[in-house]
């Protein structure tokens, strides 16, 4: 963990530790199979910053933290068991410069393990006895499934309205970073009011971080990235930047010529030089910065603490992410 994220996740340190012993604990299980597998994606190199952010949104009200260092195990296994199944539907090789479980076990061992992942999630959700957690955390199930869904049924389309776009980002990512705040707050007892505003903290932190992702795959580093750069173009996946290229000139672009024909690969080194030769790319910082600041408000009505202002660190933690 690097000194920033360290500072930010400071107020939560002690609960954050607790789980993250409690998911290592899941390695010693009683299936052996299960065991390598468990190490594997446990152990990749996440920066657990959604369940960072169910502890933080659970501390500004004095509770037991019992339910909400549960919750965090649970958001973070289902963010696990959610990218174990789009790295197996992507044909992903490499997650965070590891091998992805697909690609080193196989599509039907990644498929029954993910699905193991997300009944493990639940297991952990039903420990808190909270039937309005348990609800949020199903429908954020549904959301990410019809996400994953939506994306597939849409690869290599080139007429996708912005619109869509940003739906398929919300039920993809920002679904589960709503529900990370919402329930952490949730099960703190927090009073309603606060409650949505930490879900609406959730939900643009959440939809900033995938614009993020999506300016990273288009002009990052592959070594740093743990993939390779244009990776959701030559899946026929249409992120903002590639949107906004299609906006710009919709009847002289590369991508749906390349869309027609996935192997030219020549039209991915094209759209990419194109969109880093306009202000595509200031553009996308423009609104990933209208999401951030929407966020930062949200946080208004919060008692002021250490857990609130890590909340709005995080914000420009996410933000310089992409710089």
């Amino acid at each position: 963990m690097d000194q920033q994220t360290a500072s930010i996740y400071a107020p939560i340190k002690t609960h954050l530790d607790q789980v993250e012993a409690t998911l290592a604990g899941l390695c010693r299980n009683d299936n052996p199979e299960l065991v390598p597998l468990l190490d594997h994606v446990l152990n990749s190199g996440g920066k657990r910053i959604r369940p960072a952010i169910t502890l933080l949104a659970a501390a500004f009200y004095p509770h037991d933290p019992k339910n909400p260092i549960i919750m965090a195990g649970a958001v973070e296994l289902l963010h696990l068991a959610a990218l174990i199944h789009d790295d197996t539907v992507d044909d992903s090789d490499l997650r965070r410069g590891k091998t992805t479980v697909s690609n080193q076990w196989g599509k039907h061992v990644a498929v029954l393990f993910g699905d193991y992942v997300f009944a493990t999630s639940a297991t952990f959700v039903c420990d808190t006895n909270n039937i309005r957690v348990v609800r949020r955390f199903s429908e954020t199930i549904m959301e990410l499934a019809s996400g994953e869904l939506v994306e597939v049924f849409s690869a290599f389309d080139p007429k996708q309205a912005r619109l869509m776009y940003q739906e398929r980002i919300y039920r993809k990512t920002a679904s589960l970073f709503c529900t990370a705040a919402e329930t952490g707050s949730i099960l703190s007892g927090a009073p309603e009011p606060q409650i949505q505003a930490l879900r609406d903290y959730g939900y643009n932190i959440g939809m900033a971080f995938q614009i993020v992702d999506d300016l990273l795959d288009v002009q990052g580093d592959s070594a740093k990235l743990g993939k390779p750069v244009g990776a959701d173009l030559r899946q026929g996946v249409l992120t903002l930047p590639t949107i906004m290229l299609m906006e710009r000139y919709p009847d002289d672009n590369p991508i749906e010529a390349l869309f027609k024909d996935p192997t030219q690969d020549a039209k991915v080194g094209q759209v990419l030089e194109m969109i880093n030769n306009t202000d595509i790319i200031d553009n996308c910082y423009a609104i990933i910065r209208e999401y951030s600041e929407k966020a930062i408000r949200c946080l208004d009505i919060l008692p002021k603490c250490d857990a609130g202002r890590s909340l709005l660190n995080l914000c420009d933690y996410i933000w310089e992410r992409s710089r």
